[in-house]
C-alpha cells in the first residue's frame, strides 16, 4: 500500500518566502493572507498561527529582503574603501532589482529590521578603517541616504506623476510643458532622444545610480585626505 503523501510542515519562514515570490510576481497590492493562503494550499486561518495579522506579514517580508542585503560584510578584504563599498553597494541594488517593490514597502515600515544595524555599523567600520574620522562617517552615512540599501529615492518619475514612459506619450507631455518648465522640458527631451535603449525609457536608473554612488565616494575620499 503506497504511503500517504505528507503535506509540508508550515512554517514562518516559509510563509514569508511565499509572500515574498507572490509579491515579485504580482506586485506587493496582491499581497493578501487570503491569496498566501491559496498559494500554499492552506486555510487562512492557519497563517495567523505565524503571523497574526497583515502588518506582522508585511513587517515579516521587508526584515527577510533586509536581511538580505545586511548579509553583504563591507569587512574583509584588500581593496580599496570605496572599490569595497561601491561593489557592496550595487549587490544590494540586485537585491532590489529583485524585489522592486521592497522600497516603496520599506518607508511605510513603523520599525527599522534589526539587520539594518549590524549591516550599517559594518560600513561604519570600513570607513573608519579607512582613516575617516566618526563625524566624518556620521556626514557619509547622510550623504548616503538609502544607497546603501540599494535605492535611491527620486525626486522625478513620470510613471509616479501619471505620465507615460512611452517615448511618444512622453513627448506629447513634454510639449505641453514646455512653455511652462522650458529648461526641465530641453533636459528631458535630450534625455530622452539620446536613450540607445528605448525599452530603458526615459532614465536608465542604474547608470544614475552608478553616477551618484561614484560621485559621493570620490568626494569622500577628497575629504578624507
Amino acid at each position: 500500500m503506497a504511503a500517504k503523501a505528507s503535506r509540508k510542515p508550515l512554517s514562518r519562514e516559509r510563509v514569508l518566502a511565499a509572500a515574498i515570490a507572490l509579491a515579485d510576481a504580482q506586485g506587493i497590492q496582491a499581497l493578501t493572507m487570503r491569496r498566501l493562503a491559496s498559494d500554499l494550499n492552506v486555510e487562512a486561518m492557519s497563517l495567523y498561527y505565524h503571523l497574526p495579522d497583515k502588518e506582522a506579514l508585511l513587517d515579516g517580508v521587508v526584515e527577510t529582503v533586509i536581511a538580505e542585503v545586511g548579509r553583504l560584510d563591507p569587512n574583509g578584504g584588500d581593496e580599496d574603501w570605496r572599490t569595497r563599498l561601491r561593489q557592496q553597494f550595487l549587490a544590494a541594488r540586485q537585491v532590489m532589482v529583485r524585489h522592486p517593490w521592497v522600497p516603496g514597502l520599506l518607508g511605510s515600515r513603523r520599525t527599522i529590521p534589526a539587520s539594518v544595524y549590524g549591516y550599517y555599523d559594518g560600513i561604519v567600520g570600513t570607513l573608519v578603517g579607512a582613516g575617516f574620522s566618526y563625524h566624518l562617517a556620521h556626514r557619509a552615512l547622510h550623504a548616503f541616504g538609502s544607497m546603501p540599501l540599494g535605492f535611491a529615492q527620486e525626486i522625478f518619475s513620470p510613471e509616479s506623476a501619471g505620465g507615460s514612459m512611452e517615448v511618444d506619450a512622453a513627448e506629447a507631455d513634454l510639449a505641453v510643458m514646455a512653455a511652462a518648465l522650458p529648461h526641465l522640458t530641453a533636459m528631458v527631451a535630450a534625455e530622452v532622444h539620446d536613450s540607445t535603449d528605448p525599452a530603458l525609457g526615459w532614465c536608465d536608473s542604474q547608470i544614475e545610480f552608478e553616477f551618484t554612488l561614484d560621485l559621493l565616494l570620490n568626494g569622500l575620499e577628497r575629504l578624507r585626505g
